[in-house]
C-alpha cells in the first residue's frame, strides 16, 4: 500500500464472507466505483486464494490488504498471498512489530484511549477504532483531544451520510464492510447496487476533503 495514495482517499472496504465466484465480478465493480483500497478478512474461506485472485484481476488498480489478521500465521498466509496492508480487529503486538519491521503498513484495532495511544507508540500507521458505531463522530472529537497527532482510521457504521462528521471530528479515514456488500446484494449477484452504493462514499469522501481543505 502506498500510504500516501491512500490518503488522498481515505476509504477502505471491508470484503468477509464472499464466495470465490463473486471475487472478479466484485472487484471490478469496486474499481468502477473509484474506490482504492479494499481489505479481505482473513477468517473468510480461500482468504489467500482470494486475496491473491483480487490482486491479479485489479492489475494495480487496487490496493488490497488482509484483515483479521489475528496470529502470525495469518500474516505470512496473507504476505504470501500478495496483500500489501494488514488490519486487526485489535493489538496483535507480534503482527505489528514485523510490520513495523518490514514497513508493512499496520491498522491495529483499539477503542480505549490506553489501547489507542498504546497501538500508535508501537508504530500502528494508522489506529483502527472498533466498533465506533457505539460512540459516534464525538468520540473521536475527545480522543483527538489529548492525541491530536494520531492517526485514526474509524470503523463500525460508517454511511455516506456520516462519513463527514467523522472527518471533521479528527478521523483520518474510514472504513465499512457489510452495509455495502450485502449479503441479499451479492447473493443475486447484484453488483450495480454495491458500485452505487460504494460511488455515495467516494463522492462524499471527495466532498468531506474539500471542506477540510
Amino acid at each position: 500500500m502506498e500510504v500516501a495514495k491512500f490518503k488522498q482517499l481515505p476509504l477502505l472496504g471491508i470484503l468477509r464472507g464472499i464466495g470465490p465466484d463473486l471475487i472478479e465480478p466484485l472487484v471490478e465493480a469496486i474499481v468502477s466505483s473509484g474506490l482504492k483500497a479494499i481489505e479481505i478478512a482473513m477468517n473468510t474461506p480461500q482468504a489467500p486464494d482470494l486475496i491473491q485472485r483480487a490482486q491479479a484481476i485489479s492489475r494495480g488498480r487496487l490496493m488490497i490488504g488482509a484483515g483479521t489478521v489475528l496470529t502470525m500465521k495469518d500474516l505470512k498466509s496473507a504476505l504470501d498471498a500478495g496483500a500489501t496492508f494488514i488490519v486487526m480487529p485489535a493489538l496483535v503486538d507480534e503482527v505489528l512489530e514485523y510490520c513495523v519491521k518490514n514497513k508493512i503498513p499496520a491498522f491495529p484495532g483499539a477503542l480505549t484511549p490506553q489501547e489507542i495511544f498504546g497501538a500508535w507508540r508501537k508504530g500502528a500507521t494508522m489506529v483502527k477504532v472498533f466498533p465506533v458505531k457505539f460512540f459516534g463522530p464525538e468520540y473521536i472529537k475527545e480522543i483527538k483531544g489529548p492525541f491530536n497527532d494520531i492517526e485514526i482510521l474509524a470503523c463500525g457504521g460508517i454511511t455516506p451520510q456520516n462519513l463527514n462528521l467523522y472527518f471533521l471530528n479528527g478521523a483520518s479515514a474510514v472504513a465499512f464492510g457489510a452495509s455495502v456488500f450485502r449479503k441479499e446484494w451479492l447473493a443475486k449477484k447484484d453488483f450495480s447496487k454495491v458500485s452505487g452504493c460504494l460511488k455515495d462514499f467516494v463522492r462524499e469522501a471527495r466532498l468531506a476533503r474539500e471542506k477540510k481543505t
